[in-house]
C-alpha cells in the first residue's frame, strides 16, 4: 500500500500566494483536525464570484494501468482579487506525477525532485516570510489534493493534475472511481474513461451515486479490445431543481470491468523494453482452509464494534465448507479458546461457534501477544497431528481495535515472537477496526507473515467491510506460486513468488528486458492446486504490442514502464517498513528516491518542484511532504507566519466515558430509537409523552445570540444548552431563529462537546480538539460519533444520549442560514432534579385535552388543555421531524401551545436564557 504523502506547494511571487495539499492515510493513533476556517464542504472548485468554464476528467486505462488527468478552467469574474481553490480527490494508492497551472499566460510546470531540494526551497520560503498552511482530510479510499491561488479580478486560471495507479482485481472486478463534486454549475462538465485491453474486455459497466436524474446519462461504447465511457451532463441536467442554480453533481462515478482470459494461462505483455505478466486462473477447485479467528474482546470493542464484528462472524462462519477446519480465540487481558483444537466446519460446530460469538461481553485489556502465539500453537498442533491437508491453506485472521495493554506490550517484541514460531505455510491477516488501533503495527506483522492488513472504518457498514475482506481470502485456489523467466533475458523483476492465490484476484509480475536478439519472451508459472500441480507456459511477441498501441489514440503507451516502477516502489516501501536496521532503511530509501525521480512519482521521499517562466524571470513553487515520522524523515517544520498548520492529536479515553456501558441504538449512530424530545427549525419543540400517547409542540421566539437551557441536571452534572442564530432577513416583521450551536457539558468530568454548523469541538481539561463535518469519525469508544454532513451523537456516562442533526442550506440563500436540530432518546436517565425547557418533562405530567372544535383555520382543530394546573388554549397541527429526511422531514401531528409555551413550561421562557454555553439553570 502506498504510504502517506502530504504535498504543500508555495509560490514565491509578489502577486500571488499558492497552497497545495495532498493528504495520505492517517498515521496510527494520529487524528488530523480541520477547523471551520480551513475546510468547508468539499468542492472541486472553490471561491466566490468565479466562473468555471470547464471541468474535465480523462482516464486512460491500458492493461490495468490508469493515467488520469483532471483539468479545469476558471475565471475570477468578481471586482476584487480573491483566492480560487482547485481540489481533487484521488485514490490512496495513486501516485501524483504531474501538476501544471496557467495563470494569466504564465505556465507553471511540475517535476519531481529529491526531497532535500524541496526542503531547501521550503526553508528559503520561510526566510522570506512566506505563509504556509496545512490541511489534512480523510476518507475511506481517497485522499485530497488541494490547491489555492490568489489572483486579481479578471484573471484566468487553468489547473491540470495527473496521477497514476495500477488497477487491483478484487472479487473478479477492476474498479476505477472518479469523485465529482464541482460545487457549482459548469458549462462543460465531462468525464471520459478509455480502456484498452489487448486480450479483450469481458464486460464493462458504469454507475454513479449522483442520483436518479443522472442514471441514464452515461454512454458506453464497447468493442472487443476497447471501451469508451462518457459522462457529460448539460447545464440543465446538472441543476438540482428546475429554476435553481445549485449543482446536483455530488458523488462518485465508478467504472467496473474485467478482461478475457485464455483458460488458466497467464497473460504476458511486452512494451518499450519492459514486460508485465498477469496471472488470474479461475476454473479450479478451491483449496480447503484451516482458519483460526483471533478476536479482540477488550473493553474498547464494546458497542457498535462488537455488534458488527459478531454480525460479520455469523456470515463468515456460514461461508465455511465441510472441508474447512477452524477455531476461535477471543482475548482481552485473558486469552480464551472456543475449542482448543481445530474442528471440522460441520453445521453443528458452526452453530455452536455462532452461539459462542454471540455470548461475548467485551471488557478488560488487550493481550495480543499471547492470543497470536496461542493461534500459531493451534495450527502447529493440528499440523503435527496430521489433521492439516498438505494442499490446504492455513491462516490466522486477527480482528482488533487497540494497542496491546496486557502481557507483552512492546510491538517489536510481539512481531519477533510471532515471526519466530510461524511456519512458512501459515499466513496472518490483520484487520484494524477504527482509528485507535496502531495500523502500522498490524500492517508490519501481517506482511512479515505472508499476509496483508486492512483498516476497517468503524461506521455503519463496518460489518460489510469485514465480510468483504473475508470474501477476498475465503476461496484460495493455489499455493506456492512461482513465475519464472529465462535467465539472461530479464532483470529487475518484481516479486515473482507468492504463497497463495485467491479466486477473483490477480498476480502481477513486471520487469525489464535485457538487450538480446530475442523476438519472443516466455514465462513458466508453477503452482499447487487442490488435486494437481500446475506448470503453465506463456509467450509474448516482444515488438507486437507496441505496434498495436501506436494505432490507438487513447491508449497509454508507457504503461509497462510505469507499471513496473509503480509495483517496485510499493514493494520497496513495504520492504522498508520491515527493514531490521537503519542502514538497510537508508539503502532502500535511496532506491525509492531514484525510481520516483526517474518515473516522476510523488512519494514520502520525493517532492514536486513547480516552475514557470515569463519575461520577468522565473517563478517557483515547491511541493513538500513536511511530516513523515513513519518513514524516518524530518518532522513537521515550525509554523510560518500567516495561516497556521492545524494541530495533530493523540486521543486517550476521556474519564466520562464508561467502557462497561451497552449503548442504545441512538448511541451507536442509528436513528431508529424512540425520540422523547426534539428541537428543530424555528426552534420547534416536540415533546412526546408515551403514557398519554400524545405529542405536544411549542415555539420559543427569542433573539439571535440568546442561549437557551434544554437540560439542566444537578444530579448527573449535565447541562445541554443551545445558542440561537437568526435568519438573514425579516419575514412578516420577524426574524426567524434557529439553533446554531449546541453544547453538551458534563460538569462532573469537566468535558464539553460544542456542536456548531461549521465544526465540532471536544474540550477535556486542557485538551481542545476540533473536527469538521467533512468526514465520518468515531471518537472515544464510539461515544462521540460524527457522520459526515449528517449528525453527531454524544453519549454521556452510558445514560444520556443526544443527537445533533445538521441542516445545510444553499450558501447564497437570501434568507435562510445553516442550523441544527436536537433529538434526545427516551432511554435517557436523568436524576429527579432535572429541569430545563426539555428536562422538566422527563417525568410525564398529567395531561387532559377537551372541548375540541373547529378553529379559524378549517384544517386545524382547537381545544383546551389542562396541564400543571393551568388551562391552555391549543391548536392541532403538523410539525416536522427531520431525523430520517433532512430535506422534507416527517410529519408529526401534535397539539401546539401558543405564546412561547406559556402555561406548559414552568415560568416564562426568559427564565431559561443563560449567560454562557456551559451555564447551569438556576431555580425557576
Amino acid at each position: 500500500m502506498k504510504t502517506p504523502v502530504l504535498l504543500c506547494v508555495l509560490l514565491f511571487s509578489q502577486s500571488w500566494a499558492f497552497e497545495f495539499i495532498i493528504d495520505g492515510e492517517w498515521e496510527s493513533e494520529t487524528r488530523n483536525v480541520l477547523t471551520s476556517e480551513e475546510e468547508e464542504d468539499f468542492e472541486a472548485i472553490q471561491g466566490n464570484d468565479i466562473t468555471v468554464k470547464s471541468y474535465k476528467v480523462e482516464s486512460r486505462i491500458t492493461s490495468r494501468f490508469a493515467h488520469t488527468t483532471v483539468k479545469s478552467s476558471v475565471v475570477n469574474s468578481g471586482h476584487n482579487a480573491q483566492s480560487i481553490g482547485f481540489n481533487v480527490e484521488i485514490p490512496k494508492r495513486a501516485f501524483i506525477n504531474n501538476f501544471t497551472m496557467n495563470v494569466n499566460g504564465i505556465t507553471f510546470t511540475g517535476s519531481v525532485k529529491e526531497k532535500s531540494v524541496a526542503r531547501n526551497l521550503y526553508a528559503q520560503a520561510r526566510a522570506r516570510g512566506k505563509a504556509a498552511g496545512i490541511v489534512r482530510t480523510n476518507s475511506q479510499a481517497m485522499e485530497t489534493f488541494r490547491t489555492e491561488v490568489h489572483v486579481p479580478p479578471g484573471s484566468k486560471v487553468e489547473f491540470e493534475l495527473h496521477y497514476q495507479e495500477m488497477m487491483q482485481r478484487k472479487l473478479g472486478v477492476y474498479q476505477h472511481t472518479v469523485h465529482l463534486q464541482p460545487g457549482r454549475l459548469v458549462p462543460l462538465l465531462q468525464v471520459d474513461v478509455y480502456i484498452f485491453e489487448p486480450k479483450g474486455i469481458k464486460f464493462v459497466t458504469a454507475s454513479n451515486t449522483l442520483g436518479e436524474q443522472f442514471s441514464d446519462l452515461t454512454k458506453i461504447t464497447h468493442t472487443k479490445e476497447k471501451a469508451h465511457i462518457v459522462f457529460k451532463p448539460t447545464l440543465q441536467q446538472q441543476c438540482k431543481c428546475e429554476n435553481c442554480t445549485e449543482s446536483a453533481v455530488d458523488g462518485v462515478f465508478t467504472v467496473k470491468y474485467d478482461v478475457e482470459r485464455e483458460s488458466n494461462a497467464g497473460e504476458l505483455q511486452v512494451s518499450e523494453g519492459h514486460f508485465v505478466q498477469f496471472f488470474a486462473p479461475s476454473d479450479l477447485s478451491p483449496l480447503s482452509k484451516n482458519i483460526v479467528f483471533v478476536i479482540d474482546v477488550s473493553g474498547s470493542m464494546w458497542g457498535l464494534k462488537m455488534k458488527q464484528t459478531v454480525e460479520a462472524m455469523q456470515a463468515i462462519l456460514d461461508d465455511l465448507s465441510m472441508d474447512d477446519y477452524f477455531s476461535i480465540i477471543d482475548f482481552n487481558h485473558n486469552v480464551r479458546c472456543w475449542n482448543e483444537d481445530l474442528v471440522q466446519a460441520s453445521s453443528i460446530q458452526v452453530n455452536e461457534a455462532k452461539k459462542y460469538i454471540q455470548s461475548i461481553k467485551p471488557n478488560g485489556g488487550t493481550n495480543i501477544n499471547e492470543a497470536l502465539l496461542r493461534a500459531v500453537q493451534m495450527l502447529l498442533r493440528a499440523s503435527n497431528q496430521g489433521l492439516i491437508d498438505p494442499r490446504s491453506v492455513s491462516m490466522i485472521i486477527l480482528v482488533s481495535d487497540g494497542d496491546p495493554t496486557v502481557g507483552e506490550i512492546k510491538l517489536s517484541t510481539i512481531q519477533k515472537n510471532v515471526k519466530r514460531v510461524m511456519r512458512e505455510e501459515f499466513s496472518l491477516y490483520s484487520l484494524g477496526i477504527g482509528f485507535d488501533v496502531d495500523f502500522d503495527f498490524l500492517e508490519r506483522i501481517a506482511m512479515d507473515n505472508r499476509g496483508i492488513a486492512q483498516r476497517i472504518y468503524a461506521n455503519h457498514d463496518a460489518a460489510d467491510q469485514l465480510k468483504t475482506f473475508y470474501s477476498q481470502v475465503s476461496s484460495p485456489l493455489l499455493r506456492t506460486i512461482a513465475i519464472h523467466f529465462p535467465e539472461n533475458a530479464v532483470n529487475n523483476v518484481t516479486q515473482n513468488r507468492f504463497d497463495k492465490f485467491f479466486h477473483g484476484s490477480e498476480l502481477i509480475v513486471a520487469g525489464k528486458l535485457q538487450p538480446s536478439d530475442l523476438t519472443t519472451l516466455q514465462s513458466l508459472t508453477t503452482a499447487s492446486a487442490a488435486n494437481m500441480d500446475l506448470n503453465i507456459q506463456t509467450e509474448a511477441d516482444i515488438h507486437g504490442l507496441d505496434s498495436v498501441l501506436s494505432t490507438h489514440q487513447h491508449s497509454f503507451t508507457g504503461f509497462a514502464r510505469q507499471m513496473w516502477a509503480y509495483i517496485t516502489v510499493n514493494q520497496l516501501l513495504a520492504e522498508r517498513s520491515l527493514a531490521p536496521t537503519a542502514n538497510k532503511k537508508r539503502r532502500i530509501t535511496q532506491r525509492i528516491m531514484a525510481l520516483a525521480v526517474e518515473h516522476q512519482f510523488v512519494t514520502p521521499f520525493t517532492a514536486m518542484l513547480v516552475e514557470g517562466h515569463d519575461q520577468g524571470g522565473a517563478e517557483r513553487l515547491i511541493a513538500d511532504s513536511p511530516r513523515d515520522s513513519k518513514h524516518g524523515c524530518c518532522s513537521t517544520t515550525a509554523p510560518l507566519s500567516g495561516p497556521q498548520p492545524v494541530q495533530q492529536l493523540l486521543y486517550a479515553k476521556p474519564q466520562w466515558i464508561q467502557p462497561t456501558y451497552a449503548p442504545t441504538q441512538e448511541a451507536t449512530g442509528t436513528l431508529e430509537s424512540t425520540i422523547i424530545t426534539s428541537v428543530d427549525n424555528d426552534p420547534h419543540f416536540i415533546i412526546h409523552f408515551p403514557k398519554s400517547n400524545m405529542d405536544i409542540c411549542f415555539n420559543i421566539d427569542s433573539k439571535p445570540g440568546h442561549i437557551l437551557n434544554l437540560i439542566s441536571d444537578p444530579g448527573t452534572g449535565v447541562t445541554i444548552n443551545g445558542q440561537l442564530v437568526g435568519s438573514k432577513k425579516m419575514k412578516n416583521n420577524k426574524i426567524d431563529t434557529y439553533f446554531g450551536t449546541i453544547s453538551i457539558y458534563s460538569k462532573t468530568h469537566g468535558v464539553q462537546v460544542i456542536v456548531g454548523t461549521n465544526r465540532i469541538d471536544l474540550m477535556e481539561g486542557r485538551n481542545n480538539h476540533s473536527f469538521s463535518w467533512g468526514a465520518t469519525a468515531e471518537l472515544v469508544l464510539d461515544r462521540v460519533t460524527i457522520v459526515k454532513e449528517e449528525h453527531v451523537t454524544v453519549t454521556i456516562d452510558g445514560k444520556i444520549s443526544v443527537m445533533v442533526l445538521l441542516h445545510r442550506v444553499w450558501k447564497k440563500h437570501p434568507v435562510q442560514v445553516d442550523f441544527l436540530g436536537v433529538y434526545m432518546s427516551s432511554d435517557n436517565k436523568y436524576s429527579t432534579r432535572v429541569h430545563g425547557l426539555i428536562g422538566q418533562f422527563a417525568q410525564e405530567p398529567e395531561l387532559k385535552v377537551y372541548g375540541v372544535h373547529e378553529g379559524a383555520d378549517p384544517k386545524k382543530k382547537e381545544a383546551t388543555m389542562v396541564v400543571k394546573g393551568n388551562k391552555v388554549a391549543v391548536t392541532r397541527g403538523w410539525q416536522k421531524d427531520y431525523r430520517r429526511d433532512k430535506k422534507r422531514g416527517s410529519d408529526v401531528y401534535c397539539w401546539f401551545i401558543h405564546n412561547n409555551g406559556k402555561g406548559f413550561i414552568d415560568g416564562s421562557y426568559t427564565s431559561y436564557i443563560l449567560p454562557q454555553l456551559d451555564s447551569f439553570l438556576t431555580a425557576i
